[in-house]
């Protein structure tokens, strides 16, 4: 009986393999199955290489095996390590090893909502080499003024930044991140610790961007959301 088991499985071709392994949203399940035989492996490689998006929204991942993972869906364009509430192991380590893999200079967007493991330290990193980034969520973490810095300076197609309760990030950083990026369209400074006036300042350098929530209550027009 397992010889048959074992001959129906050689039976699978690999691009086979591969789609079931693409509909798997468990990366402990892909792990399991990567285990079986070489062809499975080769499947399981296969299916995050044709990944566009990869969440570990959900999933108690560390350093090591979310590094892991992001190196083999090389061709993502979407990143989310967002906290789960079954809690997330990513830190600084974990960003620096994601910013060298080979997708990093594709990436349109990547979350970081609510790791509280990282620093700017990380978070500078990855950014400085995400040069195509569009749309960043760092919000719900301890990130400062750096991070905004690194970002005004090597995102320069930044379109939306998510800062919410970021309350170690101050009117200089913001200021520099308005300046320095020209292409950005919406911001959400929700829970923050930054007077009224800098934002007055903010839109006085670029009338368009719309400030979640603050642009309603300075009378400048209806609220654009940013996820």
């Amino acid at each position: 009986m397992q010889a048959e088991m074992e001959s129906e499985i050689e039976r699978l071709p690999v691009d086979l393999l591969a789609h079931i392994f693409s509909l798997t949203l468990s990366f402990k399940d892909l792990a399991q199955a990567s285990g079986v035989c070489r062809k499975w492996r080769r499947g399981v490689v296969q299916s995050l290489a044709r990944k566009e998006r990869l969440s570990f929204a959900g999933w108690n991942v560390d350093d090591e095996s979310a590094s892991r993972v992001v190196r083999a869906a090389y061709n993502i364009t979407e990143l989310d390590v967002s906290r789960s509430c079954w809690g997330c192991q990513i830190t600084d380590l974990g960003l620096y090893k994601i910013s060298q893999t080979k997708c990093v200079g594709n990436l349109l967007s990547i979350s970081l909502w609510g790791v509280a493991g990282i620093t700017d330290k990380g978070v500078i990193q990855l950014v400085s080499r995400a040069n195509s980034l569009q749309h960043l969520n760092i919000g719900g973490t301890f990130i400062t003024d750096e991070s905004l810095y690194a970002v005004a300076h090597s995102c320069p197609h930044i379109k939306t930044i998510v800062l919410w309760s970021c309350r170690h990030v101050t009117e200089h950083g913001l200021i520099e991140l308005v300046n320095k990026c020209r292409k950005l369209e919406a911001i959400n400074v929700w829970g923050m610790r930054v007077p009224v006036d800098c934002f007055v300042s903010l839109l006085a350098i670029s009338p368009a961007l719309k400030i979640k929530p603050i642009t309603q209550q300075l009378g400048v027009g209806r609220i654009w959301p940013v996820a």
